[in-house]
């Protein structure tokens, strides 16, 4: 929370400005973190195992779906076809899905189907394949391989192999991912949430005819976050990498991508992490998608690698501000850095074409095209 230090006729004059400059200022702007890791995860969603006690055990059989109707735990094993898993649970129950050694092939419906639950956890202890091979059949577009109308937790210790002619995972509340190992391959997206992707470990290698992790909320443009705490991600896709419509924080782990556009999200965040970015187009950007932000892409620490294809693309592009704060930051291409609004530079490294800079190169406040045109300010 900011320090109320100025006087009453100057506070005054903020509050004026901010009213006619129309801008929707919140805590995150700050350099604290947007989000907090402790409200990303409850302890049951970052335990790896299930307690097995009292669980229920389902061997699929060709052409038989499962029902699932209440709280509790349930082991799926076996290996059939056009099998779908339903979640119809109360609206307050939790259930867990532990897949051990499971093989589904779909022809045009999701694996496992959550209609109604509190939450569903999705737990893999011995590899397993879930896939739908043709076009999907759902009168309510339930159009990935996991599709969930509830908060969704993927976690375990084994490997999940997914393939999809549309989307990989589906979720329309929260969808965690917090250990275990998933290999996607989608038509669409790979993983895809209504109001938040949240990664705090995990082993993901993900390959989209879009998006890779998409987040998107039509009705609150406050959600359709990603949340990215830990793990190993290696991302595929046609078009955006990761893609938020309201904020993109990513405070560690190990991320590579190759990509039309690398990361894009209103706010877009790094405080950590090593970041690998391969882009036909922007490699970072901030874009102007929710008014629940400014925009601006903040880059507080991390070891960050841009390489960008030939033409009219940018390694680092911002329609609002760009602001570096520590971190090492390597960009490759013919433009490094653009903003619409202000460059501040307080802090880290800047290498740009392999020349490192004591300030951030942009074009967008009046500089040529080209990596090295118009220099940004140090300070702010």
């Amino acid at each position: 929370m900011r320090k109320r230090v100025f006087p009453i006729l100057a506070a005054a004059l903020c509050v004026c400005m901010l009213f006619v400059l129309g801008a929707a200022y919140t805590a995150a702007e700050t350099s604290a973190y947007i989000f907090s890791y402790d409200d990303m995860f409850t302890q049951r969603d970052l335990k790896q195992t299930a307690d097995l006690t009292d669980a229920v055990d389902y061997a699929v059989a060709d052409g038989q779906d499962i029902h699932i109707t209440g709280a509790g735990v349930y082991v799926l094993t076996g290996t059939a076809k056009n099998v779908t898993v339903f979640v119809e649970a109360g609206e307050d129950d939790k259930v867990q899905l532990v897949l051990n050694d499971l093989a589904v092939v779909n022809s045009d419906a999701p694996v496992i189907y959550v209609k109604t639950a509190d939450k569903v956890f999705v737990t893999t202890s011995g590899d397993s394949a879930l896939s739908v091979t043709g076009a999907f059949d759902g009168g309510d577009k339930a159009d990935g391989v996991i599709y969930s109308k509830s908060d969704l937790v993927l976690n375990g210790s084994a490997v999940l192999t997914l393939s999809s002619t549309q989307n990989g995972v589906v979720g329309k509340d929260d969808l965690k991912i917090t250990g275990g190992t998933y290999r996607i391959t989608a038509k669409s997206k790979a993983v895809e949430a209504n109001d938040s992707i949240r990664i705090a470990d995990g082993t993901l290698d993900l390959v989209a005819g879009t998006d890779g992790l998409h987040a998107e909320n039509d009705d609150d443009d406050s959600l359709g976050y990603i949340y990215i705490a830990g793990g190993s991600i290696t991302i595929q896709a046609g078009d955006d990498a990761i893609h938020a419509v309201s904020a993109v924080q990513i405070n560690d782990g190990t991320i590579s991508i190759t990509a039309a556009e690398g990361i894009e999200a209103t706010y877009v965040q790094i405080n950590g992490g090593t970041l690998a970015v391969s882009a036909r187009d922007d490699g970072i950007n901030g874009a102007n998608k929710s008014g629940a932000y400014r925009t601006k892409v903040e880059i507080n620490g991390g070891d960050i690698t841009v390489i960008m294809a030939s033409g009219d693309t940018d390694g680092i592009d911002s329609n609002g501000d760009i602001v570096i704060n520590g971190g090492t930051i390597d960009v490759t291409g013919n433009s490094s850095f653009d903003c619409d609004g202000s460059a501040q530079y307080n802090g880290g490294t800047i290498i740009v074409n392999g020349q490192q800079l004591n300030a951030i190169p942009t074009q967008g406040m009046g500089g040529g095209r080209g990596g090295m045109g118009g220099w940004g300010r140090r300070g702010g």
